[in-house]
C-alpha cells in the first residue's frame, strides 16, 4: 500500500471550492437529471434533520440526513464550479480506467468513472450488504480492543488512468448516497508515467507523485470540488480516502495535452477530437446536451450522446459551435454524423475556418468557408472530401435552423508550425 500522504511536506496545491457542483452530467448543459433542493443550502442541509427518534448518534456539518424515502437526490448538496466546464480527463469514454484499489469489498472501484450521476436503489442488498453505485471499502479497525480505531494516516486508495492525459484544473470527489459511510478526508495525487504501466509499476518507489489535493475533509452525499493549480501534464492519479468509506464518482477536469510524437506517427488524425487536444470554445445553445459531446472519439450510442439545441422560433437565426483545434493544421476531410437524431437532426450545416496565427477569431471577417451550407439526413453519417486542404486553428459549425449533431470530425495533419508549438508545450509541461 502506498505511503500515507500525511507524511508528505509538499505545499498545498489545491483549494476547496465553494459551493460544490451538481452531480456529473447535471450541470447547466443538460436539461435532465437530479437537482439540488433550492430551499436547502449546503450550510443548512444538515442542521434541520441531523437526529431523529431512531438516530441519536452524534452528527457533524459534513453528515447528510439519513435517507427517509422519496427522491434520493432531493437533499444532495450541489452547485457550480468554473472548472467543471472543462473536459473530464478521466472519462471512461475517453479511455479512463481504475487500474487498481487496495479494497473494494462493498462496491467496485470501476464505478468511480461511470458517466452520469450515481443511482441509489434503497431495496438493493447483496450478500455483502447494501448495493452502492460507487467505490466502497470495508470498515477499518484498530490493532486490538484497547485501540479499536485505525491508526492516524491509515487509508484506502485507488489508482486511476486518465483517458486523456493533460493539465488538471479541478477535481470533483462526489459522495452521492454515501451519507454515513463517506470518508472523513480525501487526497488526490498525480504522476506522469509513460506507456501503459501496471499497478506494480505505478506503486514503484521511482514514481514521483505530486499532491493535487492534500488530505482534506469532505461532506457526505455531496459533490466536493477542489480547484487545482499544477501546471504539469499528468497521466495517472491516486485517490485516497481516510480512513475508509465510499465515493460515488470522481471527475478530473482539465485541458488535454497530447503526445506530439504519437500524433506525428499517426500523420492524419482528427484535429477536432478532444483526445488530440481539440476543445469547444463557445456555442449558441446548450439546452438538451453539451456541444463537447460532438468531439468525443467514440460513436454516439443514443440521442443525448450528441449536441441538441432547443427549437428555434425566431426566423433568420441559426445555432453554432466554435472549436479550437489540436493545433495549426491542414484539414483534408470532414465528417458530420447525425446518429440517433431522427426527428430533431439539424436540417443543414456549414463549416467555417479561421487561422489565428494570421487573424483574430473574434473578427467575423477572419472566418472563411470550408463546407458550404449542405443538407443533412437524420441518423446518418456524412463524409466530405475537401477540394484543397484548409489551413486553420479554429472551426465553426453552423446548423440551420436548429437541431442536433452527434459528431464532427476534421481529418488532417498538423503543419510544421502546429507541430513545433505542440512540441514546445509538451516539453514545458513534462519532466
Amino acid at each position: 500500500m502506498p505511503a500515507s500522504s500525511d507524511a508528505r511536506s509538499h505545499p498545498t496545491s489545491a483549494t476547496p471550492a465553494s459551493p460544490p457542483p451538481p452531480p456529473p452530467g447535471t450541470g447547466p448543459e443538460t436539461a435532465t437529471g437530479p437537482q439540488t433542493d433550492p430551499g436547502t443550502s449546503p450550510e443548512t442541509a444538515t442542521d434541520t434533520a441531523t437526529t431523529s427518534d431512531s438516530d441519536t448518534s452524534p452528527h457533524t456539518d459534513a453528515d447528510a440526513r439519513p435517507y427517509r424515502g422519496g427522491d434520493p437526490y432531493a437533499d444532495y448538496r450541489g452547485g457550480d464550479f468554473p472548472f467543471a466546464a472543462l473536459v473530464d480527463l478521466a472519462d471512461r469514454r475517453l479511455g479512463g480506467g481504475v487500474v487498481a484499489a487496495n479494497d473494494e469489498f462493498f462496491a467496485h472501484r470501476e464505478n468511480l468513472l461511470l458517466p452520469g450521476p450515481a443511482v441509489f436503489d434503497p431495496q438493493a442488498f447483496g450478500h455483502k450488504g447494501k448495493v452502492m453505485d460507487g467505490w466502497e471499502t470495508r470498515r477499518r479497525r484498530g490493532a486490538d480492543a484497547e485501540h479499536p480505531f485505525p491508526a492516524a494516516g491509515e487509508h484506502d486508495w485507488a489508482l486511476i488512468r486518465l483517458g486523456a492525459p493533460g493539465v488538471v484544473h479541478g477535481v470533483i470527489v462526489d459522495t452521492a448516497h454515501f451519507r454515513g459511510n463517506y470518508p472523513q478526508r480525501v487526497s488526490v495525487e498525480a504522476a506522469a508515467v509513460p506507456g501503459t504501466p501496471s499497478a506494480r509499476d505505478l506503486l514503484a518507489d521511482a514514481v514521483r507523485w505530486e499532491p493535487l489535493v492534500p488530505p482534506t475533509p469532505v461532506r457526505g452525499h455531496a459533490a466536493n470540488g477542489f480547484a487545482v493549480d499544477a501546471e504539469r501534464r499528468f497521466t495517472h492519479l491516486r485517490l485516497c480516502q481516510y480512513p475508509d468509506g465510499g465515493i460515488a464518482r470522481l471527475r478530473v477536469h482539465g485541458t488535454v495535452v497530447p503526445d506530439p510524437e504519437w500524433l506525428g506517427l499517426l500523420g492524419t488524425f482528427d484535429l477536432a477530437s478532444v483526445v488530440h487536444g481539440g476543445t469547444v470554445e463557445d456555442a449558441s445553445d446548450r439546452f438538451y446536451s453539451p456541444p463537447t459531446n460532438i468531439i468525443r472519439p467514440d460513436l454516439a450510442r443514443q440521442m443525448d450522446d450528441g449536441w441538441e439545441t432547443r427549437r428555434r422560433r425566431e426566423r433568420g437565426g441559426h445555432d453554432w459551435v466554435r472549436f479550437r483545434l489540436a493545433g495549426h493544421g491542414e484539414i483534408r476531410a470532414l465528417e458530420i454524423d447525425t446518429a440517433y437524431l431522427k426527428g430533431n437532426a439539424a436540417g443543414w450545416a456549414a463549416v467555417y475556418g479561421c487561422d489565428a496565427t494570421a487573424a483574430d477569431p473574434a473578427d467575423e471577417a477572419s472566418w472563411y468557408e470550408i463546407l458550404p451550407r449542405t443538407a443533412l439526413r437524420p441518423d446518418s453519417p456524412h463524409r466530405f472530401r475537401l477540394a484543397a486542404p484548409a489551413t486553420a486553428t479554429h472551426l465553426r459549425l453552423d446548423v440551420f435552423p436548429d437541431g442536433g449533431i452527434a459528431r464532427l470530425r476534421a481529418h488532417g495533419a498538423l503543419t510544421a508550425t502546429g507541430q513545433a508549438r505542440l512540441v514546445d508545450r509538451y516539453a514545458a509541461l513534462t519532466d
